[in-house]
């Protein structure tokens, strides 16, 4: 499937950039949320003029996520979880449960699907985690988990 970027995205391309993705990548994600456009004659003289537009917005978006990304840079955030004696978690983190941890203690609007996991934090340790944001905004965090207190 031919299709013309609306926005930047990593490993694809820039704004206005003319791509050639697979048919359910460019339906069920590129298309639906608005990412980008068929290829046609009538979307690409769309898009070219509508370009520094596009652009204009493209730098508003990383403003606001570049704020965001300072607000988490290399800060610690520490799980309490329960865990078997070697050390192994009874499950793992996951994005959600980390996303949900970053809002409660930087107040900073992270969604689940930013967060890449290279790696399953399933045992007690520190774990470096990177988050993108957008095509331009990446930062890296660490993620610590304890095991919990006894009373």
């Amino acid at each position: 499937m031919e299709i013309i970027l609306l926005e930047n995205i990593i490993n694809l391309g820039r704004i206005g950039d003319k791509v050639i993705v697979k048919n359910g990548y460019g339906r069920n994600f590129l298309l639906k949320q608005g990412k980008a456009l068929r290829f046609n004659k009538e979307n690409f003289e769309l898009v070219r003029k509508k370009k520094d537009e596009l652009n204009k917005k493209n730098i508003e978006v990383k403003n606001k996520f570049v704020e965001i990304a300072k607000q988490i840079e290399n800060k610690t955030f520490v799980f309490y979880k329960e865990c078997k004696e070697n050390g192994e978690l009874y499950g793992s983190i996951k994005p959600k449960e980390i996303t949900n941890m970053i809002k409660e203690k930087s107040n900073a609007d992270v969604s689940p699907s930013q967060i890449i996991l290279k790696e399953d934090l399933n045992k007690i340790g520190t774990y470096k985690i990177n988050v993108n944001f957008h095509a331009e905004v990446k930062t890296i965090c660490s993620i610590k988990i304890d095991k919990i207190k006894s009373k």
